[in-house]
């Protein structure tokens, strides 16, 4: 059935809505710094069924890439994009274009998340680095800093979520030395990362490990189509009621 409107009609509710900046509030709430963690969000994705880069999406009076990196200022030594300069640079982020680590007739093709990692990886100078998709309009300051916690105790090589819908490799920690076995499979033709991190040891939390905190299992919701969007805006709104 066609959708009223303009896919986006949610959006200027979610802009204009005179929103207390919730990540503000909950990121002043976490008094730890992680300067052993760099974080990278991962942005360079066509968003061909949301019809806009989902980062720029309008979220709390601001784009919803910078509505993360806010989140996770007070937290990392460091926040970068992966990603288009021309499309975030305005926005005041550091950012990194995705580098290219396939065969050169593969080159033509947008890189992949796989490519954002490895671009993340060769460019981190932390002992940690945690990988985000721009696109997690539910994620909580208090999330972010038990994964960073969980890592900093962990002996393994990267530390991923697994939920109902599966693993999320784009909510994850990563060690540095992951980087170069990563630009391997790429070269080998390899697309998906949960086929590229097969190799790696693997601390894999789930669901039930952060429940306290995520009681609704909403955290690591994201958004793929103009409906997931406009739900994340009620959400955000039926908060501030």
């Amino acid at each position: 059935m066609a959708r009223s409107g303009t896919a986006f009609s949610q959006q200027a509710e979610c802009t204009n809505l005179k929103f207390v900046d919730i990540v503000k509030l909950e990121a002043a709430t976490v008094t730890k710094r992680y300067e052993e963690v760099s974080a990278f969000i991962l942005s360079g994705g066509e968003s061909s069924r949301m019809g806009k880069a989902k980062g720029l999406l309008e979220f709390g009076g601001q784009p919803l890439i910078l509505r993360i990196a806010r989140l996770l200022e007070p937290l990392v030594s460091e926040v970068t994009a992966v990603g288009s300069p021309e499309r975030y640079a305005h926005l005041g982020l550091r950012v990194i274009e995705d580098q290219q680590f396939t065969r050169r007739r593969e080159r033509k093709r947008t890189p992949g998340p796989l490519a954002g990692i490895a671009s993340a990886l060769t460019a981190t100078r932390t002992f940690w680095t945690l990988i985000l998709a721009c696109d997690l309009p539910y994620l909580t300051a208090e999330w972010v800093d038990w994964l960073l916690a969980r890592a900093k105790a962990s002996k393994r090589q990267i530390i991923m979520p697994r939920t109902a819908g599966g693993l999320e490799p784009l909510a994850a920690m990563y060690r540095p030395e992951c980087a170069e076995p990563i630009i391997a499979a790429l070269q080998r033709g390899v697309r998906k990362v949960t086929d590229a991190v097969e190799q790696f040891r693997i601390e894999f939390v789930t669901e039930r490990d952060w429940r306290r905190i995520d009681p609704h299992g909403r955290v690591l919701r994201n958004m793929n189509a103009p409906e997931d969007y406009e739900e994340a805006c009620r959400w955000l709104e039926a908060r501030h009621l």
